[in-house]
């Protein structure tokens, strides 16, 4: 027994460094891995903040993007001054689409060809009335009531698609495009009209613009209808649309007459991006 107990003692006396070093580890280990748990809390917290701020721009951008606000409140926004402007009512432009087609327009006002804004940005709301106007019958297409010529939603859906954008999908509500001088094709078979055609296709892009609704074939077979009056700023209208793709879907799609039909049409696909190479 005295024998067990030297023993005993003698391995003790040399465990107990051992037993020192980790008494005066544990604190230290424990320490450390509060640190790290805390460290992991901060990262995980500071990695949901930033989604968050992701989610929330990206929310705010799909907004714009979808035409959903007023631009007169918007400070990025100026109306267009009355010597451009034939609309007949206060409308609006992003600031450096109005600067760069007040620069083109005093450039070929010195040629003799004048250029004149009748539609700038519209948004939802604006966009909405003009789609629901036709589907409704209230605006004649083609010297046509849609609502008892084309009783067939899709089809009606579509034969208002030939010129107008649904309400969402609109390049005007981004600031970015606007209607040159008129907004029906006969102008530009007229002599005048095709003297402004022809001057904008030579000088346009010089000034950024560029026309999303050219000619439809080869290099362009889905979307609207030849526009001839279209114009769009690239400089910005290029990342939007880029963005569009990007942050919207068909169930963005909605709130107007016939939106039911929405998911039979390749809408973002064939007519967001059914522009212009040019202008991609």
């Amino acid at each position: 027994m005295c024998y067990s107990l030297l023993v005993d003692k003698n391995n003790l006396k040399k465990a107990l460094p051992l037993i020192v070093l980790i008494l005066f580890l544990i604190p230290i280990i424990t320490s450390s891995l509060l640190d790290l748990r805390q460290k992991q809390r901060e990262e995980k917290a500071y990695l949901k903040m930033l989604a968050e701020q992701k989610a929330q721009k990206e929310g705010e951008e799909r907004i714009y993007l979808l035409g959903k606000f007023e631009p007169s409140e918007r400070g990025d926004f100026l109306p267009i001054p009355a010597e451009y402007n034939m609309s007949g009512y206060t409308t609006y432009l992003r600031k450096e689409t109005l600067e760069a087609f007040i620069r083109m327009a005093e450039a070929a006002k010195k040629e003799n060809v004048d250029l004149e804004i009748v539609s700038a940005v519209r948004n939802f709301d604006s966009q909405k009335k003009i789609w629901d106007d036709k589907w409704t019958g209230v605006t004649l297409v083609d010297g046509k009531r849609l609502n008892e010529s084309t009783p067939d939603g899709l089809e009606r859906f579509k034969k208002i698609l030939e010129y107008s954008s649904v309400p969402g999908t609109s390049r005007h509500h981004w600031g970015t495009d606007i209607d040159i001088n008129m907004t029906v094709p006969f102008y530009f078979q007229t002599e005048a009209g095709q003297k402004v055609y022809e001057w904008l296709v030579k000088n346009a892009s010089t000034y950024g613009f560029c026309q999303p609704y050219s000619a439809k074939g080869q290099e362009r077979p889905t979307g609207y209808n030849e526009e001839k009056w279209h114009w769009s700023y690239l400089p910005l209208a290029k990342d939007f649309t880029q963005r569009y793709k990007t942050l919207v879907t068909d169930k963005d799609i909605t709130d107007f007459a016939g939106d039911e039909n929405t998911a039979s049409m390749n809408l973002i696909n064939d007519y967001v991006l059914g522009i212009s190479p040019e202008c991609l």
